[in-house]
């Protein structure tokens, strides 16, 4: 009587493949990258998860999903490795961050913040983290400047949408 059968994939030895190109290792700086979007991407989910129903988060709700697909188009970029046109709008990003800071209007910050509090607002927080290691990996590869930029302004977007979610 035969044994289970093992089944390989083709990454069982360590490699993937990019959207263009021969296959990679998997400790790539470029699929380091995607997984740092990808660990992005989830704990921004994690937080729209744990938001209230109530009508008042829903431009937050709506903010944190249009970020979600703008990572999915910066993980297209990364996994190309090439310079595309259709980048996320850095102006978007940053009429949405103007808004969040008006509506928040925090007082004057006493020290460091530390992370946490309700749900939503310590997802955002680890969300903020996340991003910030993504830029980095992002940055390593010489990626176009409008994608480092896009993500640097995403963390300053999470640690005041972070604020508001704590309020």
């Amino acid at each position: 009587m035969a044994g289970p059968r093992t089944r390989r994939y083709a990454g069982d030895p360590g490699t993937t493949s990019l959207l263009r190109g021969p296959r990679v290792r998997k400790d790539h700086p470029a699929v380091q990258a995607l997984g740092d979007l990808d660990e992005l991407q989830s704990c921004l989910g994690v937080a729209v998860a744990f938001l209230p129903a109530a009508r008042r988060w829903e431009l937050l709700r709506s903010g944190l999903r249009k970020i979600q697909e703008d990572l999915f188009v910066l993980g297209s970029v990364v996994a190309s490795l090439d310079d595309p046109e259709n980048l996320p709008r850095l102006s978007a990003l940053s009429a949405a961050l103007d808004r969040l800071e008006v509506q928040s209007r925090p007082g004057p910050r006493k020290g460091f913040v530390l992370p946490g509090g309700p749900p939503p607002a310590a997802f955002l927080h680890l969300a903020r983290a996340v991003s910030r290691r993504a830029e980095r990996s992002v940055v390593a590869l010489d990626a176009p400047a409008q994608a480092v930029a896009y993500l640097n302004r995403l963390s300053r977007f999470l640690f005041a949408a972070a604020g508001a979610a704590g309020r």
